[in-house]
């Protein structure tokens, strides 16, 4: 392997550790929930998920599970 990619492989695995590099300013996904698949999306500091749950009560395990995962990557 060349050692410019070695030296890439490096850099990405200490990236990688140092979470408070990425910023996340959007996000979509599918979320697998124990009945069904579902959206989940993130734009400028808003939460939106395609489950009966979220739009009662602006929240719901989906969304709170995202934020837990990605926490060190979300704006304050």
């Amino acid at each position: 392997m060349q050692s410019s990619v070695i030296g890439k492989i490096d850099k990405a695995r200490r990236y990688a550790e140092e979470k408070e590099r990425v910023a996340i300013t959007s996000l979509t996904t599918t979320f697998h929930g124990d009945h069904r698949d579902h959206s989940v999306t993130y734009q400028d500091g808003t939460w939106s998920c395609s489950c009966t749950f979220f739009p009662d009560h602006g929240m719901c395990s989906h969304t709170m599970a995202l934020q837990r995962i990605l926490d060190p990557m979300l704006p304050q």
